[in-house]
């Protein structure tokens, strides 16, 4: 089979992470819609190895963690009615945890929003930190139990609780409810509640909305495929976390933080593609008669 060069290979991933959609990659780069995709699953599949490999024993002070929406082939309401819906279609979330002094996406999780999610993700959170956090997020009720069953009591946290009113009036069909107020209140430990906020991981939320053309309101850009659409979150956060200098920090995240020491490029992405995707071996050449 052969191999794109890695000149197109590095193209394509840096539209991807930039934002484009998947058909205007294909135009630009002059491959097909169907090279685009398998360049997504292959570097998804990379990016999701990458970031178990290198994401552990984090040593963070305070962690914030939010969920932010999306939607898979039509949005819940509309699945019913919604032709050759497959299983997956309807609402999708997914929960971030960020190191709010360093902006690291320490953990992350595509899927529901309900209890057993939330536990999943909490897990995966206390299994990369190595030390004792203050954690805060907002008032989401399935966050309790998911942070006492991961953490126990060796944990300081609290929750940002905002309170919502009616969207402004002519504008509810697209604008959210309007926050009209919020409150703090400590949940475990002894957090300090100067620092219990969740605007690092809400400015997160914006930045991936505006990364990622599938998160664009109102347009035909959402994800068709459940599949392509955790893939293509798995490279913006190996991205985000590694490649992709903080324009405060100077640095990125992931070296920051150090869990490296080494700026790294999507080349580096493509070589662990080319690792766990290695070529077929040639074969010989044909000998006429042979059995």
């Amino acid at each position: 089979m052969n191999k794109l060069p890695i000149e197109k290979r590095r193209q394509i991933l840096a539209m991807l992470v930039e934002g484009s959609s998947m058909r205007s990659i294909s135009r630009v780069v002059d491959v097909s819609i169907n090279t685009v995709s398998k360049m997504l699953v292959d570097a998804g599949n990379a990016c999701i190895v990458l970031h178990g490999e290198l994401v552990k024993d984090v040593t963070a002070s305070r962690i914030q963690c939010d969920e932010i929406w999306s939607f898979c082939y039509a949005k819940q309401k509309n699945v019913a009615k919604a032709k050759d819906a497959p299983a997956e279609a309807g609402d999708v979330w997914t929960w971030t945890a960020i190191d709010a002094d360093t902006k690291l996406i320490v953990s992350y999780l595509v899927g529901g929003r309900d209890a057993d999610y939330a536990m999943e993700f909490m897990d995966d959170l206390r299994a990369r930190l190595a030390n004792r956090v203050q954690i805060t997020t907002d008032g989401h009720r399935a966050y309790l139990e998911a942070v006492e069953g991961a953490f126990g009591g060796d944990v300081d946290y609290a929750q940002l609780v905002k309170v919502y009113g009616q969207a402004p009036e002519g504008q509810r069909r697209y604008s959210p409810l309007e926050c009209v107020g919020a409150y703090k209140r400590i949940v475990e430990g002894n957090p300090d509640m100067a620092h219990a906020s969740t605007s690092y991981v809400e400015r997160q939320n914006l930045t991936m909305r505006m990364s990622m053309r599938r998160f664009t309101r109102l347009t035909n850009g959402f994800s068709k495929k459940y599949e392509n659409h955790v893939h293509a979150l798995a490279l913006y956060f190996m991205h985000y976390n590694f490649c992709r200098i903080h324009k405060s920090l100077k640095v990125t995240p992931a070296m920051a933080a150090g869990v490296t020491d080494t700026l790294w490029t999507l080349d580096d992405v493509i070589a662990k593609i080319d690792e766990m995707n290695p070529a077929p071996a040639k074969r010989g050449p044909y000998k006429k008669g042979a059995k």
